[in-house]
């Protein structure tokens, strides 16, 4: 990496062009004014502990991780491309992986919705398939009732015999989803927040949104539209 670097100031200086030493992306200060607005001296070159990648706007589709070499020899997972992640279902204390459907939602900006960019911090749907499956057979109760049809309810985990012993234990269980999640199940898809940073561990794992959150995000939704 650092003999490909050399080379191509070399090359820039031979070449009677300044671009090797002036472009790229640089994270220091320096550059800077001050908050006076005052011009700071140019007292040194650029140094490598100084220097930015670019952004890896990473896209829905097929999984595609780049591997970069950092500083002290370890290592980032740039993910170019991801389709799935793991998610937390914060209230039931559980967490499967399962297939990201859509990006809906980014405070930041609206392009990223445009274009599925997946980063920290964006509002994706999710498959809730791995969710329902589970919740249907830990309480024997039909999720999103009301959105699906009667000939999915008789093959849901739900409706499946079970033994008296069992039948006890579930009884014993006590669970209330709140309305406004039920009812994206009816769907089989709800919303979920994106907590990792694909760009740096090539993973897009998060949680499922749920109470004041949910509702703040579905108003955000809804006055965008």
């Amino acid at each position: 990496m650092a003999a490909g670097y050399w080379a191509s100031i070399i090359l820039g200086y031979r070449e009677g062009s300044t671009a090797g030493w002036t472009d790229g992306i640089s994270r220091d200060s320096r550059h800077k004014r001050s908050h006076t607005g005052a011009k700071r001296a140019h007292y040194r070159k650029k140094r490598k502990f100084e220097l930015g990648r670019q952004a890896a706007n990473t896209k829905l589709g097929p999984k595609r991780i780049h591997e970069v070499r950092v500083r002290g020899g370890n290592k980032k997972f740039r993910a170019m491309r991801l389709e799935s992640g793991t998610y937390s279902w914060g209230s039931e204390s559980i967490s499967r992986s399962t297939r990201i459907v859509s990006v809906v939602y980014n405070a930041s900006n609206n392009e990223l919705v445009r274009t599925n960019t997946l980063v920290k911090g964006a509002i994706v749907q999710i498959d809730a398939t791995p969710f329902r499956q589970w919740y249907e057979n830990r309480y024997a109760k039909v999720l999103g009732k009301k959105k699906r049809q009667a000939g999915e309810e008789d093959q849901s985990d739900a409706t499946k015999p079970r033994s008296k012993h069992l039948l006890a234990k579930i009884a014993a269980r006590q669970s209330a989803v709140e309305p406004a999640l039920d009812s994206q199940f009816g769907s089989n898809r709800v919303y979920a927040i994106v907590t990792s940073r694909p760009g740096q561990s090539g993973r897009c794992d998060g949680y499922i949104l749920e109470g004041k959150e949910l509702d703040f995000y579905l108003r955000k939704l809804r006055s965008k539209k």
